[in-house]
């Protein structure tokens, strides 16, 4: 799928259950190169530890490297059983809609709890409705927005970092972002309203450079001069999608159960789908033989504990692709200075890296006496300050893509 050929922030439960239930997984990615980021790392010290600090750390990794240790790891366990190029071609039923294992080819394998993990193409949906089941309740809201990403390696012989640099800029139309990844690696990453006629013209890895440079945290990585090693990779038809065995009557079907993308497939924009993915796989580790014995258990704990999130990405993406859509300015004035002050006062850093690292929602991290205080004083140490993009104007932008634009 495309997503996996763009850039990845493994989030802090991703470090937190791999080091959990798979130490022997995290250790590989560490010696295949992938590195752990603390958010107070920004600082040129911590503050003062508090409960659930050491958490807040991202894994800057490609995709493929996070695939090629788990791949690794499992190929080497006796009680898995890998079988490549043997794909599942439907569902076992017993009981009328109870899911009692999976066919592959001519072969039937049997099972007290199957579970779907097959992404957002899951076919599992078309043989629920061919098997005669009450349907999935599917909630979809399409994200207005595109995604266009480059990957490049910084030079052994030049410069490896550009210092204390933020990872993203923007501009009314634009949001443009840094990946540092593994093994000197990185990528740009610029995201549209899906019907900006300039898209097209940024597939031109010399239109998408000239652009990417006009955002100051993109300039600074590019002015490394590193080597591309990508084309300029597309990804867009995005949605926001919640897929649950469950309506009104109860479970559409027992002996089955979804995680991952299957489950709950969001926009890349806040990087939780790996993050979201296996903590659905811990708790179905750690609770199958009370699943299988009471299913509705599993599809409570996931809309108390991951729908949730889900909700804020529909929010979000409803909010960002109007606005880069209508180009709208940077907006309210104590929301931009809680953005610009995280990088200045640790405390409200927290409460963003608390937010990023799906520790509490919004509203919960930023809603405390304590983050007022905090924004209203940098506010009053900023008389001045004005919401503002630190991106290109739309002018400086069409000068750049020459004028070739498509269609929205």
């Amino acid at each position: 799928m495309p997503q996996a050929s763009h850039p990845h922030s493994l989030l802090a439960p991703v470090r937190s259950v791999l080091r959990a239930e798979v130490p022997d997984v995290y250790a590989d990615l560490l010696v295949r190169g992938a590195r752990e980021y603390h958010e107070f790392d920004w600082f040129d010290e911590h503050p003062p530890e508090r409960d659930g600090d050491e958490e807040l750390v991202t894994l800057r990794t490609r995709r493929i490297v996070l695939e090629a240790a788990l791949t690794a790891v499992v190929g080497r366990e006796p009680n898995v059983e890998v079988r490549q190029g043997c794909r599942v071609s439907g569902l076992v039923f017993r009981e009328g809609e109870r899911v009692s294992g999976v066919r592959a080819g001519d072969a039937t394998y049997p099972a007290d709890l199957v579970v779907d993990a097959s992404g957002r193409r899951s076919p599992v949906p078309g043989w629920l409705k061919a098997a005669g089941c009450r349907p999935p309740v599917v909630d979809s809201h399409r994200a207005g927005i595109v995604y266009l990403c480059r990957w490049y390696r910084l030079r052994r012989d030049g410069p490896q970092d550009p210092g204390r640099v933020k990872t993203g800029s923007a501009a009314p139309y634009a949001l443009a972002g840094i990946f540092p990844s593994d093994n000197g690696t990185f990528a740009v990453s610029v995201v549209l309203a899906a019907g900006d006629p300039s898209r097209g013209a940024l597939m031109d890895p010399a239109v998408f450079e000239a652009v990417a440079r006009r955002f100051p945290s993109i300039g600074a990585w590019l002015g490394l001069d590193p080597e591309p090693c990508s084309d300029v990779l597309a990804m867009g038809g995005l949605d926001n999608r919640w897929t649950s065995l469950v309506d009104d009557a109860g479970p559409v079907v027992t002996g089955l159960v979804s995680a991952g993308d299957s489950l709950i497939h969001t926009n890349p924009t806040f990087g939780h789908g790996v993050a979201l993915g296996l903590r659905a796989a811990q708790y179905l580790a750690a609770h199958t033989d009370q699943i299988v014995a009471d299913p509705m258990g599993y599809h409570r704990w996931a809309e108390r504990t991951l729908r949730p999130w889900f909700d804020a990405q529909v929010t979000s993406d409803e909010n960002n692709g109007r606005r880069l859509a209508e180009g709208s300015p940077a907006g309210d004035r104590r929301a931009a200075a809680v953005a610009v002050c995280a990088f200045e006062d640790p405390v409200v850093m927290r409460a963003r890296a608390q937010v990023r690292h799906l520790v509490h929602l919004a509203d919960d991290a930023y809603g405390t006496d304590e983050i007022d205080r905090h924004v209203t004083a940098w506010l009053d140490a900023h008389p001045d300050f004005t919401p503002t993009h630190d991106g290109p104007t739309r002018e400086e932008w069409d000068a750049l893509v020459g004028g070739r634009t498509m269609p929205g």
